[in-house]
């Protein structure tokens, strides 16, 4: 007799099977029992097995088969991010992992098709202003295809967090990301710190301080310009401990101060 709803989709050699046994075995003394006399016991009627269907209902908001994944690396200008990135991806692309890499497209250093360490190293990527164009632009049908997916100078995308949450939670991709976890002040730089609460692992790699060589955990400006979002070189920023961007950052508010100064003699002469 058919089960009592409708199945969904055919059972397969997974379903599941519940009975209960046909008969049953009691272990006891024989020494004390050896002359008690038991009654023959009647096995149970036989239950009906039914499979337990398996639902293949899937709606568009349900989360993909296979739980993704979220890793951060972070650090200051110089401390091998974007290397260690690229080659994460690099080993995936090994293991038989399709892979696809994301850069912010203000970021024109080295053109748009490709990231470029500064070591040399050099992959492909797509590079566009904002995450949430990544699906269609890619292509609906490669991204359902994709397994791993890299985000370089994540500090200048600022979807940042649904994106990598959405990607991660729901369509079950890897999603590594590299970004400055501060900028030349020291402050919290984009959304970067903001997807830590969602992250698998995050690693803190460190530079070697431009000035002692020790290790270096912070990005010193080395120009006046104030903006935060100022992209550059070795001809604008440089990695120091802390010792030496306490110092540093002495000096340049002290050549400011300077500038300004005899900025406003000249202007007070002309006048």
């Amino acid at each position: 007799m058919a089960p009592p709803f409708s199945p969904i989709c055919r059972p397969t050699s997974s379903a599941l099977f519940f009975s209960l046994a046909s008969k049953y075995k009691f272990l006891s003394s024989p020494s004390t029992l050896k002359n008690v006399n038991f009654l023959p016991i009647k096995p149970p009627p036989p239950v009906p097995i039914f499979p337990i269907q398996n639902r293949c209902l899937q709606s568009k908001s349900s989360p993909s088969s296979s739980s993704g994944e979220i890793h951060v690396i972070v650090g200051p200008m110089f401390a091998g991010k974007t290397t260690t990135l690229l080659r994460r991806i690099e080993s995936e692309s090994r293991d038989g992992r399709n892979v696809a890499i994301i850069k912010s497209n203000k970021d024109t250093r080295y053109g748009l098709d490709s990231i470029v360490t500064h070591d040399g190293l050099k992959l492909p990527c797509v590079a566009l202003p904002n995450l949430s164009s990544f699906r269609q632009k890619f292509g609906a049908d490669a991204y359902e295809q994709l397994d791993v997916i890299g985000i370089d100078e994540a500090q200048f995308f600022e979807d940042l967090y649904d994106f990598c949450r959405e990607a991660a939670d729901h369509d079950g991709k890897t999603v590594i990301v590299a970004g400055l976890d501060g900028d030349y002040l020291r402050k919290s730089f984009g959304s970067v710190l903001d997807i830590i609460p969602l992250a698998d692992s995050v690693t803190k790699l460190t530079a070697r301080c431009e000035i002692c060589g020790s290790r270096a955990f912070f990005t010193l400006r080395k120009t006046e310009e104030t903006r935060v979002e100022l992209i550059g070189g070795a001809d604008v920023y440089m990695p120091v401990c802390r010792q030496h961007y306490v110092s540093g950052q002495v000096v340049i508010e002290a050549a400011a101060r300077i500038v300004v100064e005899s900025q406003k003699v000249e202007f007070g002469s002309c006048v």
